[in-house]
């Protein structure tokens, strides 16, 4: 009788921004493909800072105007990428809602950098998309953000402080600029065990293919 084949385990990072839609399709392809090759190829999930846009004040910016500055689109266009946005969601089971705002960012990294430690990171980060893109909640909003520490699992009063004490700061600045000096400046970017990279908001197939070759290669 044959042994069972070793289980092949990889480190994945996954960097992103939690207003960031193809962070969100990106995170449910993975997660998709890695259902797949379950028994064959596991995953050390650590979810990295990325911001969009650092600048944003708390109150953040209407979702429209700020799209068209920043690509140069009106407003028919990009109805129609959200449309496409919506329907790729919809194929990895990912729902998103009617967003009218796009904000801030940074304290919600914050409070992901302590989730790492606490080993609730993947559930903070699926509990933030879901916030922000499915129910147009403001992620920066510490009263959100305890919120959806609580529905992955953490501590309330904990992440109250956190948010408060300005905590985690320093460490995700210097996340941030770390993967700013490799080359990352668009997300989602995954990268397997420090040296794959794969960009974008991949089909789950092009995320399976890649962790089949990525063990393969041992």
């Amino acid at each position: 009788m044959n042994a069972p084949a070793a289980l092949t385990k990889l480190r994945i990072d996954f960097v992103s921004d939690v207003v960031c839609p193809w962070c969100a399709i990106g995170l449910g392809s993975l997660e998709t493909a890695l259902a797949r090759v379950n028994g064959e190829i596991g995953a050390e999930m650590h979810f990295q800072p990325f911001e969009l846009n650092p600048q944003m004040p708390p109150e953040g910016e209407d979702i429209i105007e700020h799209l068209s500055r920043k690509y140069g689109i009106d407003a028919a266009q990009i109805e129609q990428n959200r449309e496409a946005i919506r329907q790729r969601g919809a194929d990895v089971g990912f729902r998103f809602g009617k967003r009218e705002r796009t904000y801030n960012t940074f304290d919600a990294h914050r409070l992901l950098h302590w989730a790492g430690l606490e080993g609730r990171q993947h559930e903070l980060k699926r509990a933030l998309l879901e916030a922000y893109h499915g129910e147009a909640q403001n992620p920066s909003d510490h009263e959100v953000l305890v919120n959806c520490a609580t529905r992955a699992g953490l501590d309330a009063q904990r992440a109250r402080e956190v948010l408060a004490s300005g905590a985690y700061a320093e460490e995700v600045r210097t996340n941030e600029r770390h993967w700013l000096a490799l080359g990352v400046n668009s997300v989602p970017a995954v990268i397997v065990n420090d040296r794959h990279l794969i960009s974008g908001g991949q089909p789950p197939e092009v995320f399976e293919q890649a962790l089949r070759q990525i063990a393969a290669q041992g």
